[in-house]
């Protein structure tokens, strides 16, 4: 969410930003907001003038009193401002409300360097690393593969559980516990602290990381609860520090949360419907942190860094792109995506993703920064995935198939295993 003083002292930031987004309908919530909340300020001025009046009444009455004078004018004039400041009081309250919806409910402004687009076609390619197969004849795509040689069984799954969900059995078990444990070991050398997350977490920490109303078609709510399935740890992560005040000196803080993640992709008809790249449960390792502003932009490409080295590491051809206006979505203010080279489909496919979201959860959260001068301002937060299991091993099994249909297993993955191929 964006500041209140933000709108007031430079909605100008926030109209060019919504206007590179193509969401130029919100601009005039942009005006209702500035509008409203300078109703809000006339009003509570009115109220604190008639609070003053009634103070004022009172002592008067009591003056009065004392001489024997005659009070009942002052005594109907008293009578009613309780009534007039309620009525302040319940407008102020209306105007109050239509505000945090409306703010909630506009994108995150953003940087300077995110390139502007309509869709995922215009967004920009910054980096390519390693060499991608072409001899599409001699790959197998993952899901006939793994189906082959007994590795998942996707009809049971869809038995027990409906469409979009899997057994994995076997050695490619193995090799997911190995992908996991690589990404572990490698965010805990960078000083991240290991995360193990809860899987629920209540109706205002999902609304403090994203926009629910937008976020509905992705995530599993508990019916008759308050509780959501989370659908990323970066929502628990969040929750985390919910409504704490952050000593300077304790940042940046570095985490890691390992979890199980839930998602409805309802937004995902037609899309991937075989195999196990888009599902509704997999496994993931994101990264997480909490920043001073001056230091999250480095922060981001550090992040980006710490990804490609796990995809480095595994010997995956991948690209960065850099997300434009038109497919960041409401939170970030600039994202990168690294993208996996998918042999049998000949294309690059998203297996991370890297996120400054600059102050707009802490803002929705309440998480502030208290400085050494004792000045405070909210932090801000940055998201990035170290490995998403079910999109890596799609990837690890086309990049690694071999002429006789195996699959050789990543050097860095050899020491968490007692074999070399599937």
């Amino acid at each position: 969410m964006i500041h209140i003083k933000v709108f007031r002292e430079h909605p100008e930031v926030i109209i060019k930003s919504l206007e590179k987004r193509h969401d130029t309908e919100k601009i005039e919530w942009v005006k209702n907001i500035i509008e409203w909340d300078k109703q809000i300020r006339i009003l509570k001025q009115k109220a604190e003038d008639l609070r003053a009046r009634r103070n004022k009444i009172s002592l008067e009455i009591n003056e009065n009193k004392k001489k024997g004078a005659d009070v009942t004018f002052l005594l109907e004039e008293a009578k009613d401002l309780p009534k007039k400041i309620s009525e302040f009081e319940i407008r102020i309250d209306e105007l109050a409300h239509k505000i945090h919806h409306h703010q909630m409910r506009i994108p995150n402004i953003l940087h300077d360097s995110v390139p502007y687009g309509e869709s995922e076609e215009d967004n920009v390619i910054v980096k390519k690393w390693g060499e991608p197969r072409t001899d599409k004849d001699k790959i197998i795509n993952h899901y006939d593969w793994i189906v082959k040689n007994n590795y998942a069984d996707i009809e049971r799954a869809a038995k027990t559980s409906g469409a979009r969900f899997y057994f994995l059995k076997g050695k490619l078990v193995d090799v997911q516990r190995a992908l996991i444990q690589y990404a572990i070991d490698t965010v805990k050398s960078h000083n991240f602290v290991l995360i193990y997350p809860p899987y629920l977490v209540h109706k205002n920490i999902v609304a403090g990381a994203t926009d629910l109303e937008d976020f509905k078609e992705v995530v599993y709510k508990v019916e008759d609860e308050d509780l959501y399935l989370i659908p990323t740890a970066e929502h628990a992560l969040l929750g985390f520090h919910y409504n704490e005040m952050i000593n300077e000196d304790t940042l940046p803080k570095l985490y890691a949360g390992f979890s199980s993640c839930f998602r409805k992709e309802a937004g995902a008809h037609g899309k991937d419907t075989k195999g196990i790249f888009r599902v509704h449960q997999f496994n993931k390792v994101e990264m997480f942190v909490y920043s001073k502003p001056e230091d999250s932009w480095q922060w981001h490409e550090k992040l980006l860094a710490v990804e490609e080295e796990i995809v480095q590491g595994l010997g995956i051809p991948y690209r960065v792109v850099n997300i434009c206006t038109g497919d960041i979505g409401i939170v970030a203010a600039k994202k990168y995506d690294v993208e996996a080279w998918m042999p049998a489909s000949q294309k690059y496919r998203e297996i991370m993703s890297c996120s400054n979201c600059t102050s707009y959860q802490s803002v929705r959260s309440n998480i502030r920064l208290k400085r050494k001068d004792g000045t405070k301002e909210y932090v801000h937060t940055l998201n990035a995935t170290a490995l998403a299991d079910t999109r890596m091993l799609v990837a690890l099994i086309e990049n690694f198939m071999q002429d006789d249909g195996t699959v050789k297993v990543p050097e860095v993955l050899k020491r968490y295993l007692n074999f070399d191929k599937l």
